[in-house]
């Protein structure tokens, strides 16, 4: 068999159990757009991140972005971070190059430029449901927007809520909520997050990360009670963005 020749510039995805990539298409085609013939896009999937050494000695890596599990499991592999990706405590990309791996978040910075236009002055307490990597950067941000966000989880913990809690008293309001688990992901599009959707009515913001359908049965549920919605889509993009200033970007 022939080996592949590998480009001078590879870039990839961090993650478990990804056979569709928004970042493989989207740069993919950004290369072919900017005409850099010697860059490549690759998905990395891996079964435990203690196999990203293994990776990295395949050669010539010089940016990643990581999703789902990784995001703050890949840290203690990392040799640097930048100081909001250690304060959100999740690191979404990272820059390769002679001084090691330094670990950034780009997260923050996409979710916010795609929720701000989105907000009306009443969504001043949200509901993050999920704790995952992504949910810490969405946590961070509405904080900096003056939104007081409380986590909902499938467990108890201190200063968070529990699904089977919710009520019509908490989301009456908390009319802002954002989705962070990966429930509704093409091909499970039928699945959504187990909250009281019949609580819902037109004051009320449904954001979800997901962008794979473009409208979830979460979304679709709360557009049917009057809610907004919007999907991740427009993070995406913006989180990408930031991520390709960085990998060319000295530091």
């Amino acid at each position: 068999m022939e080996k592949k020749e590998l480009k001078k510039n590879r870039f990839g995805l961090l993650g478990r159990n990804i056979p569709y990539s928004f970042s493989r298409t989207y740069f993919t085609q950004k290369f072919k757009d900017l005409g850099l013939e010697d860059h490549s896009y690759e998905n990395f999937d891996l079964q435990d991140i203690a196999e990203l050494p293994a990776v990295l000695a395949q050669g010539n890596i010089r940016g990643l972005n990581v999703t789902i599990p990784y995001k703050e499991a890949v840290i203690p592999f990392l040799d640097a971070l930048d100081p909001k990706a250690e304060k959100i405590g999740a690191v979404n990309t990272i820059k390769v190059d002679e001084h090691g791996l330094k670990g950034y978040n780009t997260d923050a910075h996409g979710f916010q430029i795609s929720l701000e236009g989105l907000l009306a002055p009443h969504h001043n307490k949200a509901l993050v449901l999920g704790t995952g990597g992504a949910s810490k950067a969405v946590f961070h941000v509405l904080g900096e927007l003056g939104i007081a966000p409380t986590y909902v989880s499938r467990r108890k913990s201190p200063g968070q809520y529990t699904y089977g809690e919710l009520d019509r008293e908490i989301i009456g309001n908390h009319t802002l909520i954002v989705n962070c688990t990966p429930l509704g992901t093409f091909p499970h599009i039928e699945e959504r997050p187990d909250i009281p959707y019949q609580y819902l009515g037109k004051q009320h913001l449904l954001f979800d990360l997901i962008y794979n359908p473009d409208k979830t049965r979460f979304l679709a549920l709360g557009e049917a009670q009057g809610a907004s919605i919007g999907n991740g889509l427009d993070m995406l993009q913006g989180q990408a963005e930031q991520a390709w200033e960085i990998w060319n970007a000295p530091r």
